[in-house]
């Protein structure tokens, strides 16, 4: 990939955030710019941790596969069978843990954001700090009707992972973010990784921004629930996901089993994109694997994890505005092909 110039490109589009490449595993390219505090004026670091949005659902997924290699859980098993709380609710018996991780569920989300739905306007009528452990997540979607049985479509939903993380806790008997933390983040030397509560006042915390059409920005505090989630949340630097990747690729991980089913496709999403457990497939026209990734956007953060498989290129671009990463995503898969 040639680099020449991004830096450039970076100060022309205003970037906030972090930009990281790596060929054959050495860094070619890396640089943060703007401000992690517009209300303090800090700048953005390579040290910065970023809400990673969505992202935080490969850490779900490697957290449930883990139980799955252990015999713990099993991806065929009703949800019913390990959150209670299901009982009465428009979650049908047939869903499972397999359906959960790929998308194919057929629940209704919270927010359904292909239907043009608003995350952010979920917290208008009901306070964002109502939101701080997954099971308080559940009244939000629960009691609406399914979209399609289980099985027949592949259509991305959140909340599948809010029930996956509750699956976690049940047979772990441990809470979410502190599994994560524990046996995820730890064996992976992740040591700048976290689930941070936005009210603290966290260190090297990149706080998410947004600029309104007057020109002003606008903090997400009031837009998002203070602290991550089993669906989205957790706050990484850059660094720290290239670790990650590379902690399930070498076996740090998974078993070897389940390190080959994470990073295979599983079900077809478009004619372009297939679902893997929680990783996304970007497909040749031949049916092989030209990039495997996993984006995250929500408000005041975007973003995105990709390795390409023939140029053997990692990258990972982190920015605390929603708006902010997607020209630079663009940019370098352009580059990539040129």
């Amino acid at each position: 990939m040639d680099t020449t110039g991004l830096s450039d490109f970076l100060a022309d589009k205003d970037f906030n955030g972090v930009v990281v490449v790596r060929k054959a595993g050495g860094v070619i390219f890396e640089q943060a710019s703007g401000l992690a505090s517009r209300r303090w004026n800090v700048p953005n670091t390579l040290d910065t941790r970023f809400d990673t949005a969505s992202i935080t659902k490969l850490f779900t997924s490697v957290a449930v596969l883990q139980q799955v290699a252990k015999g713990n859980l099993d991806l065929e098993l009703s949800i019913h069978h390990y959150v209670d709380a299901l009982e009465g609710t428009k979650i049908p018996i047939e869903v499972n843990l397999l359906h959960l991780l790929t998308h194919t569920s057929g629940i209704r989300d919270d927010a359904d954001e292909e239907d043009g739905e608003s995350y952010e306007a979920l917290f208008v009528d009901t306070p964002n700090y109502r939101f701080l452990e997954a099971a308080d997540y559940l009244p939000q979607f629960v009691d609406k009707e399914p979209n399609e049985d289980p099985g027949v479509e592949c259509r991305y939903c959140n909340v599948g992972y809010i029930l996956a993380g509750l699956a976690l806790e049940k047979v772990t008997g441990t809470n979410y973010r502190q599994y994560v933390f524990d046996e995820v983040f730890g064996p992976a030397g992740m040591g700048d990784s976290g689930f941070y509560d936005r009210r603290d006042a966290a260190p090297r915390l990149a706080e998410g921004w947004d600029r309104r059409e007057d020109g002003t920005w606008k903090s997400n505090i009031y837009s998002y629930p203070p602290i991550g989630s089993p669906s989205d949340g957790a706050q990484v630097t850059a660094h720290d996901l290239l670790r990650f990747l590379d902690a399930v690729r070498d076996g740090t991980l998974l078993s070897p089993e389940y390190t080959d089913e994470f990073f295979s496709p599983q079900v077809e999403h478009d004619d372009e994109t297939k679902y893997g457990f929680g990783l996304e497939f970007d497909m040749n026209e031949d049916g092989t694997v030209r990039s495997y990734y996993k984006d995250g956007v929500n408000t005041g953060a975007s973003g995105i994890v990709r390795h390409y498989l023939e140029e053997d290129v990692d990258v990972v671009v982190l920015s605390n505005e929603e708006d902010g990463a997607w020209d630079v995503i663009t940019e370098l898969d352009e580059r990539l092909d040129g």
